[in-house]
């Protein structure tokens, strides 16, 4: 009795016994190598970071940016817009603080001057002997004080040189000039003249003489 032997089995024992082939890649197609992807992403990062100096650098200077990505264009419109507008509202503001104080400044000039005739009326009694103590003294004391506080000055004496500026010379006369005295010279204070800081709100009302 003869065995039957299948010749394929032994077939097949010798090519499962075989060492299994390497798996291989298969080449890109063309033969070219398979692209760089992390190379790719830093070339972009730093092209995109190139572009947004170049447009800060073109709308600090007030330049136009080259015409590029709608989004660059618009962003960099936008900073330019905003530059201006942050420029505006600097110099109004300047403009709003210098016309408050002016305002400010122009206000007090008026009620200052308003009281004008009650200060020559204090002055004259004062001249006059008339408010040397008392109750009314005191009062006028205080006066005077409290417009003091807002800058307020008398000026105007006798021997000083007359300044157009500051007096206003309502006679001129022959008289006597303290020594030295080579121009024209206050000789009668004849009502007294009031500034409030640099500001004169009422020139003071001279006589005045020139030198022989």
């Amino acid at each position: 009795m003869t065995d039957n032997v299948n010749p394929g089995s032994t077939e097949a024992e010798e090519v499962v016994g075989q060492g299994s082939p390497e798996p291989t890649t298969a080449p890109a197609a063309g033969g070219a190598a398979a692209p760089d992807t992390a190379g790719s992403s830093e070339a972009l990062e730093q092209e995109l970071a190139q572009e947004q100096e170049a447009v800060a650098h073109q709308a600090h200077h007030g330049d136009q940016p080259e015409p590029s990505h709608p989004d660059t264009m618009l962003a960099a419109e936008r900073l330019v817009d905003l530059q201006r507008l942050q420029a505006e509202y600097v110099n109004y503001k300047r403009r709003v603080d210098r016309d408050r104080a002016m305002v400010q400044e122009r206000a007090v000039q008026d009620v200052l001057e308003t009281l004008l005739p009650v200060l020559d009326d204090i002055h004259a009694a004062r001249e006059h002997g008339d408010l040397q103590s008392g109750p009314f003294a005191a009062i006028a004391d205080k006066f005077e004080q409290i417009l003091g506080k807002f800058g307020l000055t008398r000026f105007g004496e006798a021997g000083e040189p007359f300044d157009p500026s500051r007096h206003e010379a309502l006679m001129h006369t022959q008289a006597e000039l303290p020594p030295g005295a080579d121009t024209t010279t206050v000789v009668t204070v004849l009502q007294p003249g009031y500034r409030a800081g640099d500001q004169v709100i009422r020139p003071a009302r001279v006589a005045v003489a020139d030198p022989q």
